[in-house]
């Protein structure tokens, strides 16, 4: 090797040559249709992986300096590994300072491989650059990423220390010509338990920093930032959930994980829009273009919120409860199961963002599901949607950020409709602010089984349980022609494994919801009604409804029960009506499922309708069912509604008021 540096001279005659050469190329390109078809076609074979790369003739004739660099770093690397006292040592010291200043030279005379033409006319120039976590055997390092027109190049950052300036260490780069992109939520079970020991930490050093803020430890607070900036690396390093991959032609990939899935989403944007407009990549000067990085980047340190003065954002920052309530989307441009991610920024001692479940597949997705924030600092709300298919393969159709105004925001729903892209959600905001407690090790996520309804309804922000709305739209997604459905059982391991994931994580149930049996869904919908600790229909309505049969006018006796309903809780009313709309659709399917109005009755009227005290089962069985079928042979059964109203004119400034009872029934009919 200290051969071939010796004779590094040679390529002297052949950088000098560079200009002149590339302007031959452009004149023959130009003037003869036959060298262009030449250059147009020009391919190179790799023999490590036997890949075929395109290269322009630019390209091509950059490569012997390209060798020179290449060969720089691998002395580099070999005289790192090289123990001082090795008979090889001083060989390699002297190679390595030969070819730094046969670079060093090039620098200085000529400016053309920091110029090189690109195909379409363009020149390499820095697009973007930030921090992230890339992921090697299965270790997270902290990286700055530099995206050019060309290439993305991955570094190891090394801030400054005393007497020298920031630096940045050479880790790998991909050429962005015909790179593939994937990416997926990378959620692990234990994240929030691995993470909270960091967040507790950052929130007690964080806690000290202002104690001592103005004071005369001077050197505690000091000590005591540094920690907290410490903390606050290993948190970013640990806690991404987004995960892109990427795959070159060559075989080579990588694997990047971002904390945020708008942040992935500017990222793979700016990428695929770069891999699409076939540039063939230049081989670059790697130790050049690294050393660049510290005047070229645009991102100088990474992300440290805690850092900064514990009295920063003071005043236009929010401190306390965010709650956001998710409800529809619309300019789908076909059907999609659909969530949407809320992120918030601030410090990092909360949880920063929160998803809705994925909805049924429909063009225009309902969600009415809210979502809360304790914040600390927070300027910023982002918002992403995302399709998912039936292979889990998930898509961004928009994004969008807004700035959060402590002025505008208050203790009142603010209702709003936000364009991401294409697609408009409509959502609702409050705030509330107040003094935070210290992080807990996990959100307080109740069970929905066995729990009073208007508790469950209470926690969710919502009149219709999640739980029964995401059984009762898989059931009509796929359930509607099954024979028997509700009355046909699916197996009981899998109907309780369903209750516990809904018991724990409502997007980790939905999840699970839709690659289950539809049998096995249905059991859910009606061990959920089974398990209420009092019926849906509230005991003492028993009597007075089982008097309403004796009603023989059927008009007259449906205005009497649907009096009787109007008097049972919001919460009880509108899911009672939600659910009987929803058999009176099943049983329109009845010539293929062979599920009657009486059929359901008979499943359901014993779960939705008890006596005060049982006396005589049988006779009240029979009561029961006849009390149901009686609603489901009503053609105009007022509407269900399923969500509270998230509106700044009739909502208390505390707790949500419940939606007005209307006082007339409508016209009455039978079917």
């Amino acid at each position: 090797m200290r051969f071939s540096v010796n004779q590094i001279g040679l390529y002297g005659g052949f950088i000098e040559n560079y200009e002149e050469a590339v302007a031959v190329v452009r004149r023959c390109t130009q003037s003869d249709p036959r060298f262009r078809t030449l250059a147009e076609s020009m391919m190179s074979n790799n023999t490590a992986d036997k890949a075929r790369t395109k290269y322009t003739f630019e390209a091509l004739l950059y490569k012997p300096l390209d060798r020179v660099t290449k060969t720089t770093l691998v002395l580099h690397d070999l005289l790192k590994t090289t123990p001082a006292g090795h008979g090889d040592h001083a060989a390699l010291q002297e190679a390595l300072r030969l070819s730094r200043s046969f670079l060093s030279g090039v620098n200085e005379s000529s400016q053309c491989k920091r110029e090189v033409t690109l195909s379409h006319g363009l020149r390499r120039q820095l697009i973007r650059d930030g921090f992230v976590v890339d992921v090697s055997e299965g270790e997270r390092s902290l990286r700055h990423l530099f995206l050019y027109t060309d290439l993305l190049l991955c570094t190891r950052f090394k801030p400054a220390t005393r007497g020298k300036q920031d630096q940045y260490r050479f880790c790998w780069f991909l050429p962005l010509a015909s790179l593939k992109l994937r990416w997926s939520s990378d959620h692990e079970p234990d994240t929030r338990l691995r993470l909270h020991s960091v967040r507790n930490k950052m929130y007690v050093l964080r806690q000290q920093l202002q104690q001592h803020a103005g004071s005369r430890g001077l050197m505690v607070a000091a000590r005591t930032r540094r920690k907290l900036e410490q903390t606050e690396l290993m948190l970013f390093t640990q806690s991404p959930f987004y995960r892109l991959e990427l795959h070159s032609p060559s075989g080579k990939s990588h694997t990047l994980l971002f904390p945020s899935l708008y942040e992935l989403e500017e990222w793979r944007e700016a990428i695929h829009k770069l891999t699409t407009q076939n540039i063939e990549t230049v081989p670059p000067d790697l130790l050049t273009l690294t050393s660049a990085c510290v005047k070229l980047r645009m991102t100088q340190q990474p992300p440290l919120q805690t850092s900064n003065s514990v009295e920063d954002k003071a005043q236009d920052s929010l401190r306390g409860t965010l709650n956001v309530a998710v409800h529809s989307a619309c300019g789908l441009q076909q059907p999609a199961c659909v969530y949407v991610c809320v992120e918030v920024d601030g410090h990092e001692f909360y949880d920063k963002q929160a998803q809705t479940h994925t909805s049924v597949h429909s063009i225009n997705p309902h969600w009415d599901q809210e979502l809360t924030f304790q914040v600390d600092g927070a300027q910023n709300l982002r918002v992403v949607c995302v399709s998912q298919s039936d292979e889990h393969d998930e898509s961004v159709l928009g994004k969008t950020s807004f700035r959060l105004e402590s002025k505008s925001l208050s203790k009142r729903w603010r209702r709003q409709t936000l364009q991401l892209g294409r697609v408009e959600v409509t959502v609702s905001l409050r705030y509330s602010p107040h003094p935070l407690e210290p992080p807990s090790s996990t959100a307080p996520h109740l069970p929905v089984f066995c729990v009073p309804i208007e508790t469950v309804a209470q926690q969710e922000g919502a009149l219709v349980p999640h739980v029964v709305r995401c059984c009762v739209e898989e059931v009509e997604r796929r359930g509607m022609d099954e024979v028997g459905i509700y009355r046909i059982s699916g197996t009981a391991s899998d109907i309780y494994t369903l209750k516990a994931a809904f018991d724990s994580n409502l997007r980790e149930a939905v999840h699970r919801l839709r690659s289950s049996e539809v049998n096995v869904v249905s059991g859910v919908l009606k061990l959920y009604f089974r398990d209420l600790p009092e019926p849906l229909i509230p005991s003492e309505l028993f009597h007075s409804l089982t008097r309403s049969l004796d009603i023989q006018d059927m008009n007259a006796r449906l205005v009497s029960m649907l009096s009787l309903l109007q008097s049972c809780p919001d919460t009880n009313r509108c899911t009672f009506l939600y659910l009987m709309h929803h058999l009176q659709r099943v049983s329109e399917r009845q010539h293929i499922n062979r599920m009657t109005p009486m059929n359901l009755a008979t499943v359901f009227g014993p779960s939705l309708l008890r006596p005060p005290v049982a006396v005589n089962l049988s006779e009240e069985v029979v009561l029961q069912v006849q009390v149901v079928f009686c609603y489901l042979q009503c053609n105009n059964l007022p509407e269900a509604q399923i969500s509270v109203p998230h509106d700044t004119e009739d909502d208390d400034e505390a707790t949500h008021t419940p939606p007005q009872r209307a006082d007339g029934l409508g016209q009455l009919g039978v079917t």
